[in-house]
């Protein structure tokens, strides 16, 4: 990870244009590719950013201090440095992933156990499917045989979506399993994270712990 603090402005073009005017701010280039940009007043939202895949170019001669990021669509990204106040790369290596608390691990064992109650004709592939960035919750197919990567929380916002976002990037790169769609499950699911996962084609899925529990128990008793 590469960590800019700079004096600078930054230009959006794509689908609309955005201009952030000149000012003191964190950019942070990781190693899956993307940019972020920062500000000290809105916790870990960003001002702007580019998802990966994208490709980052730093100017030379007269575009020295222009950075220009451009994703696969087209859409650039121009940050103009003005002043750079600090500069440092650090190795952060494979990151574990979150660790779940009891709640959403047991969701997960319940939801895996009783898959059919993300639709008729559901079947699992496995739980925790390792990928190179960490593992997905459930891996399983739909009806018509389409691989379904399920992310699960128990209280569903915007940083859940993003990281099911990463996963499908990944996941649909692979021959074998694509193509693949995305399940956001939560037992809450906030307006936000819905909004953004309905833009990216990702389906949403309350999850009503008790009665997952519930259907447990009843199974348990027929035996």
């Amino acid at each position: 990870m590469r960590l800019v603090i700079a004096r600078c402005s930054v230009d959006y073009a794509g689908r609309l244009t955005a201009h952030l005017p000149s000012a003191p701010r964190l950019i942070l280039v990781k190693a899956d590719g993307s940019v972020s940009i920062h500000a000290d007043d809105r916790a870990y939202k960003p001002l702007n950013w580019m998802s990966p895949p994208c490709t980052l170019k730093e100017g030379a001669g007269e575009e020295e201090g222009v950075w220009t990021v451009v994703n696969k669509a087209g859409e650039k990204l121009i940050i103009t440095m003005e002043e750079i106040l600090h500069d440092s790369s650090h190795e952060l290596g494979v990151d574990p992933g979150l660790i779940k608390d009891g709640v959403e691990a047991h969701l997960q064992e319940l939801l895996a156990d009783r898959i059919e109650t993300l639709g008729e004709g559901y079947t699992l592939i496995r739980r925790e499917y390792m990928t190179a960035i960490g593992p997905v919750d459930i891996l399983c197919r739909d009806a018509d045989g389409q691989t379904v990567a399920v992310e699960i929380k128990r209280r569903g916002e915007i940083d859940g979506v993003e990281q099911l976002t990463r996963y499908l990037e990944l996941l649909n790169r692979d021959p074998h399993l694509a193509p693949v769609r995305g399940i956001f499950a939560a037992q809450e699911i906030k307006p936000q994270a819905r909004v953004l996962a309905t833009d990216r084609g990702i389906g949403c899925q309350i999850l009503d712990y008790d009665a997952l529990r519930g259907i447990e128990d009843d199974k348990l008793r027929l035996f």
